[in-house]
């Protein structure tokens, strides 16, 4: 499953609790920290005058929150998309990520009641071929981490890479591949 190859802007969430623990969230819809509010604060003006002619982001409150104090600075359409939500990790939510993510994320063991990597694929894939094919870009997709390991995949790229919170990340086609490049 190929991408549209048009730019986009992608900022995963910024922190939770669970995050700041090191614990698996998924579903879990859980709230940003005092932390993660901050980091909100702080990526809108990184992401002004970038051209960005919309957002979209999943309806968890976490990507929703960050999504609006984001806007409050950029002042574009803002909507939800409900595909965008973060993977279900099943039994393993508010579990340690390690050792376990790792076997998910290469695609050697899902836990049970849990989305597998492939399935988020194919979500990440029709979802943003879905919304960026019907908006004038580049588009702030508003969003998850692991969610972005599976944009990462479509993309090409190496799915071990970390997403910092609230770090924009503009992803861009070059030649026949994908860049994602973070903003400091």
């Amino acid at each position: 499953m190929a991408l549209p190859r048009v730019a986009f802007w992608f900022l995963r969430h910024g922190q939770t609790d669970y995050n700041a623990r090191g614990v698996s969230q998924g579903a879990v819809d859980i709230p940003l920290n005092e932390t993660g509010l901050a980091q909100a604060h702080r990526a809108a003006p990184l992401l002004a005058g970038r051209g960005i002619t919309a957002i979209v982001a999943s309806p968890m409150q976490r990507a929703r929150v960050t999504a609006e104090i984001v806007n409050e600075t950029l002042k574009l359409p803002l909507s939800l998309e409900a595909d965008l939500r973060e993977v279900v990790f099943g039994g393993m939510e508010g579990q340690p990520l390690h050792p376990w993510f790792a076997h998910w994320l290469d695609g050697t063991a899902t836990p049970a009641g849990a989305e597998s990597f492939a399935d988020i694929t194919v979500r990440a894939g029709l979802v943003l071929g879905r919304v960026l094919s019907a908006t004038p870009g580049p588009l702030l997709i508003v969003s998850h981490g692991a969610f972005f390991r599976a944009v990462r995949g479509l993309m090409g790229l190496a799915l071990d890479v970390p997403t910092t919170n609230a770090t924009p990340i503009l992803c861009e086609p070059v030649g026949q591949g994908w860049r994602a490049t973070a903003l400091a």
